[in-house]
């Protein structure tokens, strides 16, 4: 009987663990970076437009990341939930015994049936591929009549306006 495995030895579970924990850091990362640096651009009045609006895109990518990560930590925390809330089905295992001699199948009591061979049918006519015919041997009729057929045949004709 087939079984789902658990959760815990799941390969694409702890795969979105660990890529969900990944996502979060690293979105924490780029917006930490990103606010730290806009507060040093906006403290500087020397600071030019794309210093100042290139550190709030980052800041909306980072934020971007570290909500893909959050979204798959309640991914995981909603899988968790729904595997411990599914009952699994029992597995029955039987125990052999390999001192017993008794067999799992009753054997039949009824006599068999004689053996009766099966009747002959006509052999096969097969050819040999590996032989090959001679180009002096004469052709079989049916081959001969075919090769007439598209030789050019001579006008004779009666043909008045050609003379």
């Amino acid at each position: 009987m087939k079984t789902r495995p658990r959760l815990v030895t799941s390969i694409p579970f702890w795969v979105l663990v660990v890529a969900s924990l990944a996502a979060i850091a690293g979105g924490l990362a780029i917006v930490l970076n990103g606010i730290d640096a806009m507060e040093q651009v906006l403290n500087d009045p020397n600071a030019t437009v794309v210093q100042v609006y290139v550190g709030q895109s980052w800041v909306v990518v980072g934020a971007a990341v570290l909500g893909a990560g959050a979204i798959g930590i309640a991914l995981v925390l909603a899988l968790g939930a729904a595997a411990t809330l599914t009952r699994r089905p029992d597995v029955a295992i039987e125990t052999i015994d390999w001192n017993s001699d008794d067999e799992t199948a009753a054997e039949s009591t009824a006599p068999a049936a004689p053996f009766a061979p099966a009747t002959t049918a006509a052999p096969l006519a097969v050819e040999d591929a590996d032989v090959e015919t001679p180009s002096t041997a004469t052709a079989p009729p049916a081959a001969a009549a075919a090769a007439r057929h598209d030789e050019p045949t001579l006008d004779i004709g009666d043909d008045a306006t050609r003379r």
